[in-house]
Order: structure tokens, then C-alpha cells, then sequence
């Protein structure tokens, strides 16, 4: 070929690049993924699980019987009082998430309410790390009534602060029923710190300027030691306060607040004594106290969807020591309480979020984009011309909060 191109050198053939050239896996076989560094971590967690569940099912399994009897034996009317009190429990939250909300200036019916606590509480205890997606959900439907950014997380940290305090005073005053030491420390710090709460709400939103006045103070020097203007991030500083000023959190709403709080943990204490009575026990209250605030806790731990396994073992350990009642009598009583608190109420959640919520989650982009907007725009809105004889929102409350 070379001699009859009249080229007389070695001609070269063009080979591939072999760098290239990727090997193509075999039909139905996937690529390799690397393990992450803790992979064998859920692994051990999966373990651990099936360890206690057989522990547990080796303690409880010579009571299972007596407490299959005590199942089959329910007293009805006392079911149906565990059912009631639950749903007054919940009824309870959502009248503290809307005393909030009205506290912010967003007004939202008792039902709207009750129907986003029915749904985020189905999330919480069903989904992995429900209390994310709970949270997320609670806050982007508050948004929807017309709820600031700064007033729908001052809503959530609020009521979860009430609620983990209430827990506490609730585990407090078992201990004393039952005869327990307790630090007069601890139980001056838990009221006293609920009461400072209120009262540092009403104070921000009353004193927003002097607020920014120690905000700019700590901005400054964070600035200067970034190198960066000494104004950086006050506008954005002042738009949360803005916001933060519209919250106006009086003595009848606080008053109000904390007694529907009460009125949400009372009542769940009464499904757990009802579920008790349920199936012919006589519990001790200051056990019961003792037992809710222990489940409740355990609740909080990230380690299952609900706390499950977790939260029942509590229970039953806690009845059986605290409440005076027996193992089998234990673990019926924790069924009862568990499959309305947990299970009934999450069926019903799940239903209140297809029906009423679904449709609003193919909507949540467009949502976020159109009240982004509106809220610059309110914001770069230059402020209204007070009209002689009329008042303006700012003085309003401001004579609101001196009478």
C-alpha cells in the first residue's frame, strides 16, 4: 500500500485511545458504590434492635397470657374516654398553636389548627426523623395563613419551650407525690424560667429598637473581625425585626397560651389513666405522672419512628415500678394507650393530609417564589402617611401595651 501512495516509510495505523475507552458492564449488573466510612453502623443498629426485641419478648412472654385476658376483658367505656382524651389532648395543642399565630397578628380557625397538628403528629411519629418533616410542615402551612418567616419559628420554638417545660414540672410533681427528693433548684428554675419566657416575648416585641441597638453592637465587631463593613447584615437584621414587631404577646394571651398547654398535657395523662382503667387497673397517679413524663422523654429520641420499642418499654417498666400495677396489666395498658396515641391518631393525621394537604405540596415551589416577592415588596413599600385623627397600627399598640 505504501508503494503506491509513493510513500516508502511504514504506514501507521490509527489505534484507539485505549484512556477512552470505558468497559461497558454486563446486562442487569449495577456499577460498584462505594461504602461510606460508618456504613456498619445500621448494621449494628439493626442488632441492637432485634436484641432488645428479643429480650423483651423473653421478659414479657410468661405475661402475655394475663395480659391477652386483660385485652379481651377491655372495659369499652373506659377505650372510648382514652379516645376522647386524646382527642381533647390534641384539640388542646392546636388551640396553644393559634393563641400563638394570634399573638403574630395571623388569624387561623380552631379547625385549621387541629387539622395541621392532626397531620404533623401522623409525620412525627411514622416517618424516619418525622420531626423534621413534621416541623417543615407545620411552618409552610403557617406560612400559608399569612405567618412571617420570623413569626412562624417564633410559633414552633415558643410552643415546643412551654411544652418541654410542662414535661418537666409534670416529672417534677410525680417525684414529689411519690415521696421523692427533689432540688427546690430544679423546680424554682422550671417555673421561673417559663415565666421569663413570657416575659422576654413581650419585652422584644415591645423594645424592637433596643434590640437592634445591642444586635448592631455584636454585628459591628463580628464585621470587623471578618473585614467586612461595619453595616453588614443589619438590613436583613431589621427586616427580622420588622416582623418580630408585629407579635404582641400579652398577659390574657399568655395566660391563655399556657392554660390551653395545660390543658394538652393534662389530657393526655388522662388517656394514659383511662387506658389504665381500660383493662382493670388501679394505677397510683403519682406512677402515672412518673411514667408519662418518662415515655414522653424517650419519645424524644431520634431512634425509631415514634419511639417505638423505646417508648413502650418505658412504659411498662415505669407502670410496673411507679404505678403499682402488675407486668401484665403493664403491658396491656401500654397497648391501649399506644395503639390510640400512636396508631389511631396517625391514621387519622395520614387521612387529614390527603384530604386537605395533599394538593398543596404540587403547589409549595410556586408559593415560595409569589410570597417571596410580595414580602419585598412590603418591605421596600415606603411607610403610610399617618392621617390626622386616624391612628396608626404602631401607636395602636403601643397604647394597647400601656394600658
Amino acid at each position: 500500500m505504501s508503494e503506491v501512495l509513493g510513500y516508502a516509510g511504514q504506514v501507521v495505523t490509527p489505534q484507539p485511545d485505549r484512556s477512552e475507552v470505558v468497559p461497558h458492564a454486563s446486562e442487569g449488573s449495577a456499577p460498584d458504590r462505594p461504602r461510606g466510612r460508618f456504613w456498619w453502623l445500621k448494621w449494628v443498629a439493626g442488632v441492637l434492635l432485634i436484641a432488645l426485641l428479643v429480650a423483651e419478648g423473653v421478659y414479657l412472654w410468661p405475661r402475655l397470657h394475663e395480659s391477652w385476658i386483660a385485652l379481651s376483658e377491655i372495659h369499652w367505656g373506659w377505650l372510648a374516654a382514652c379516645i376522647v382524651a386524646q382527642a381533647v389532648s390534641l384539640s388542646g395543642y392546636g388551640r396553644v398553636q393559634k393563641q400563638l399565630l394570634r399573638a403574630g397578628g395571623v388569624a387561623v380557625s380552631q379547625r385549621k389548627s387541629v387539622s395541621v397538628v392532626y397531620a404533623s403528629t401522623a409525620m412525627a411519629v411514622t416517618l424516619p426523623a418525622g420531626q423534621v418533616f413534621s416541623t417543615a410542615f407545620t411552618y409552610r402551612e403557617t406560612r400559608r395563613w399569612g405567618a412571617s418567616p420570623v413569626v412562624a419559628s417564633w410559633q414552633l420554638a415558643i410552643s415546643g419551650v412551654i411544652a418541654g417545660i410542662g414535661l418537666a414540672l409534670i416529672g417534677v410533681g410525680g417525684a414529689l407525690l411519690v415521696g421523692g427528693s427533689v432540688s427546690p433548684f430544679t423546680l424554682t428554675f422550671s417555673i421561673a424560667g417559663l415565666i421569663a419566657l413570657i416575659f422576654a416575648v413581650r419585652y422584644v416585641s415591645a423594645h424592637p429598637n433596643s434590640i437592634e441597638a445591642a444586635v448592631r453592637w455584636a454585628l459591628v465587631r463580628v464585621n470587623a473581625m471578618r473585614n467586612k463593613p461595619a453595616d453588614t447584615g443589619m438590613s436583613t437584621v431589621r427586616e427580622m425585626l420588622q416582623q418580630l414587631e408585629s407579635v404582641q404577646l400579652g398577659k390574657r394571651d399568655g395566660a391563655i397560651t399556657l392554660g390551653w398547654s395545660a390543658v394538652h398535657r393534662v389530657a393526655d395523662i388522662a388517656c394514659l389513666a383511662a387506658a389504665c382503667y381500660a383493662i382493670g387497673a388501679d394505677p397510683a397517679l403519682s406512677g402515672l405522672l412518673i411514667a408519662f413524663a418518662a415515655g414522653k422523654a424517650v419519645a424524644t429520641i431520634p431512634l425509631a419512628p415514634g419511639g417505638l420499642v423505646f417508648v413502650d418499654a418505658t412504659l411498662i417498666a415505669t407502670l410496673t415500678t411507679a404505678a403499682s400495677i402488675s407486668a401484665s396489666q403493664a403491658v396491656a395498658a401500654a397497648f391501649v394507650y399506644r395503639g390510640v396515641s400512636f396508631i389511631l391518631v396517625a391514621i387519622v393525621g395520614w387521612i387529614v393530609f390527603l384530604f386537605l394537604f395533599r394538593r398543596h405540596q404540587h403547589e409549595d415551589l410556586e408559593f415560595d417564589v409569589e410570597l417571596e416577592r410580595s414580602e419585598q415588596r412590603a418591605l421596600h413599600e415606603p411607610p403610610a402617611v399617618e392621617i390626622e385623627g386616624l391612628e396608626s397600627p404602631k401607636g395602636e399598640r403601643q397604647r394597647r401595651e400601656n394600658s
